[in-house]
């Protein structure tokens, strides 16, 4: 949804899953890149969504039937049935390829990721605070293990903006990438492992 910097509802949702999914159970797959089309790569949930939630006073996790997500292997279980921790379920690398705006839901989940690969130009921001919400879906528990607590209670407590130099400057970012360049270098690097290491000491380490 490029048009809306890829604001995330309920389908968007049911569809990363499944197509994680896929992936995770694709032989041929090496890894898995998340980003965003267009010039953004998440900028949280949609507010219609939001506007829905505060109306009927639930969240509503139905995903269409042909969404289902099935990892094809019962070793996942149970781990691969929450609504956004199950990325850290997953065995293969994944990579958030943040190419622009990344705030919200979608920061979380680009601290989901096992990578981040950033756009110089790409721009943070955790926003709960300004909305009223705490530091939700795992951001109090990870961010701080990312770039240490004084740190992500900065990050969390003024909402601010800062850019992709300040996220790598911060520990946030694990490559910084020229504008436009975040996919083919979490590509490349993605086949550089495929070349050189074992897909099974990834798995486990």
């Amino acid at each position: 949804r490029p048009d809306r910097l890829n604001a995330m509802t309920v389908r968007m949702l049911a569809e990363i899953r499944h197509a994680s999914a896929v992936a995770e159970a694709d032989p041929r797959v090496l890894g898995i890149i998340l980003t965003g089309a267009g010039r953004g790569f998440c900028a949280g949930m949609d507010l219609s969504a939001l506007d829905e939630i505060s109306a009927s006073g639930e969240v509503s996790r139905e995903a269409p039937p042909a969404l289902a997500a099935d990892p094809g292997d019962p070793a996942m279980g149970e781990d691969f049935t929450g609504v956004y921790q199950y990325f850290l379920k997953l065995r293969k690398p994944v990579i958030a390829a943040v190419n622009g705006a990344c705030a919200g839901l979608g920061f979380c989940f680009a601290l989901l990721c096992d990578l981040r690969f950033v756009d110089r130009n790409a721009k943070f921001s955790t926003a709960f605070s300004q909305r009223g919400l705490v530091a939700e879906h795992g951001a109090s528990w990870l961010l701080p293990r990312l770039i240490g607590p004084s740190k992500a209670l900065d990050l969390l407590w003024s909402a601010r903006r800062f850019d992709g130099v300040e996220a790598e400057r911060l520990g946030l970012a694990d490559r910084l990438c020229e504008p436009g360049t975040t996919v083919s270098v979490a590509r490349e690097y993605l086949e550089g492992l495929a070349a050189k290491v074992s897909p099974t000491s990834i798995m486990v380490i």
